[in-house]
């Protein structure tokens, strides 16, 4: 070989040799992706507590039947297809060669299983027994076809097993919730496969290659829980994570503006809203202005919830404190889904009518009341309770603020250990349907209804409608249905709506997310770019 050629074959290996060795370093960092939440897991557990924060992690590890994309519409999971084929019967046909972690098959008895385990799992402060107790029955038809039978029609059973994660009967039976938290119990079939759970720390993955679905681009997932905001935006700012969820509002224009940051972003189906005891004839923190119980808890009154949400001004709440990262409502479902009404507006903000009202009610001078709410679940959620105190006290209702970690929150709450909450429901069915059962269905633990109805609200003509309408296959019809029941809900004050939030992720430059309505911060639709 000539010595030109010669000297260009080396300069050509030593430049593939370099090439090779920069692909394996972006190989290597590529396949590691570490993502800050901004809210712990209360379990590991999949059917302990029906919260976002552990729907989120249990999606990586466990699969529905039926999932949906990012605009919330559904599509096959562990289910290829179902039908209903008769009022009474919808039959889901199973995927073939879905394989658990464990390497064990996927069949209609882990179905049955999970979805009777969703009753058995003690102490959940929210269960997913609202997606399963209209089931009467269910039938293995063979080990891939599974059918379930309810009481009446049912239109929303392929909404409900998009939320309930299917475990191996295997691996959970007889497993307590403390054995997911080991990962003893943890065998699922979804993208990932459990490592390490450190509560209040992190939560490590690591890709299952034995995916029947399209493979992660990542071979480790870390989870940081990063609950303070600032913080979150340091550790991405600093590289030590390359995507957070939940970015704060205030450090929204700095980060659109950083070249080395990508925003995501989409309007959310979580509604922030608040929830008030209005069953009790005596609540808790609800006193006259010197400290003394009240004889009669003002709550129960809806001239006083109506005074309540006249004194809350929606649209500076909006731009002050979330700002303009969110949608003031006046009812549960942002528009374009289902079972918004058209129309419904937000209550105008009129604090000289709602004294009016408050006077008319019998409380002329105000009461006392504490709003209790989370400091760590939703975006800005001290912020707000704070900003409503404010409002209120201007109206002559004293209003101080008790703010708490989740996990204790939570728990209090349901324990119904409060007069006036801020709470916040994502709609995971993706219509109406979901916060009115879970949030102003009269409180039935057989039927599965008001399982997160922390004030007790009752309305049997609301509830009328919507047994109607969760009877009703008709598309259409239903919509009405749910429609007329946020009319009834919202016109009672059964709870005040605030806003829907504004999903935000922010990305280090090179890795792109698809935002996504229902808040999911999914490690396997974060992509390299």
């Amino acid at each position: 070989m000539p010595k030109r050629l010669s000297r260009i074959a080396t300069r050509c290996a030593q430049y593939a040799a370099v090439l090779t060795l920069l692909v394996g370093f972006a190989t290597a960092s590529a396949a590691e992706l570490s993502i800050a939440v901004g809210a712990d897991v209360t379990s590991i557990d999949p059917h302990y507590h029906n919260l976002t924060p552990n729907n989120n992690i249990g999606e990586h590890l466990f699969e529905t039947l039926v999932t949906k994309d990012p605009k919330s519409l559904l599509k096959p999971a562990l289910a290829i297809s179902w039908k209903a084929i008769d009022d009474l019967t919808w039959e889901f046909k199973l995927r073939k060669g879905v394989k658990f972690h464990d390497g064990s098959d996927f069949t209609a008895a882990d179905v049955v299983f999970s979805i009777e385990r969703t009753a058995l799992v003690p102490n959940s402060p929210s269960p997913f027994t609202l997606y399963t107790n209209q089931i009467t029955e269910k039938i293995i038809v063979d080990p891939l076809t599974v059918r379930l039978k309810t009481a009446t029609p049912y239109p929303l059973m392929p909404n409900d097993m998009g939320t309930v994660f299917i475990v191996s009967s295997k691996a959970a039976k007889g497993a307590a919730t403390a054995d997911f938290d080991s990962g003893k119990a943890t065998i699922g079939t979804g993208p990932f496969k459990f490592v390490r759970y450190a509560k209040g720390d992190r939560i490590e993955l690591a890709r299952n290659d034995s995916y029947w679905g399209n493979k992660a681009a990542w071979d480790k997932v870390t989870f940081r829980v990063i609950a303070s905001d600032p913080s979150r935006v340091a550790s991405l700012l600093a590289g030590d994570v390359r995507a957070i969820e939940n970015v704060p509002t205030a450090d929204l224009a700095k980060l659109s503006k950083d070249a080395a940051v990508a925003i995501s972003r989409t309007v959310s189906h979580r509604l922030i809203f608040l929830h008030m005891d209005t069953n009790r004839d005596k609540s808790p923190f609800v006193t006259d202005k010197s400290g003394k119980a009240l004889d009669k808890n003002p709550l129960k009154d809806v001239r006083v919830r109506k005074a309540i949400s006249k004194a809350i001004n929606r649209q500076a709440i909006v731009e002050r404190v979330m700002e303009g990262a969110a949608v003031a409502t006046g009812q549960l479902m942002p528009e374009g889904m289902f079972g918004y009404v058209p129309g419904m507006k937000p209550e105008a903000f009129d604090p000289d009518g709602a004294k009016k009202l408050l006077a008319e009610a019998g409380y002329p001078d105000g009461f006392t009341l504490t709003l209790h709410g989370p400091n760590d679940r939703y975006v800005n959620d001290d912020q707000i309770c704070q900003a409503v105190a404010q409002m209120l006290s201007r109206i002559g209702i004293q209003t101080r603020v008790e703010t708490l970690p989740s996990s204790v929150y939570f728990s209090r709450a349901t324990k119904l250990e409060f007069s006036m909450m801020l709470v916040g429901w994502a709609a995971d069915t993706a219509e109406a349907s979901s916060p009115l059962k879970a949030q102003l269905a009269t409180y039935d633990v057989k039927k599965g209804m008001g399982t997160a109805n922390r004030g007790r609200y009752s309305n049997p003509k609301m509830d009328a409608l919507l047994e109607q309408a969760l009877a009703t296959v008709d598309d259409n019809r239903r919509e009405k249905l749910l429609q007329q029941a946020t009319e009834v809900a919202i016109g009672d004050l059964g709870v005040i709506p605030l806003h829907h939030q504004v999903n935000l992720w922010a990305t280090r430059k090179g890795i792109v997310y698809t935002p996504r309505t229902d808040e999911r911060t999914l490690a396997h639709e974060f992509r390299p770019q």
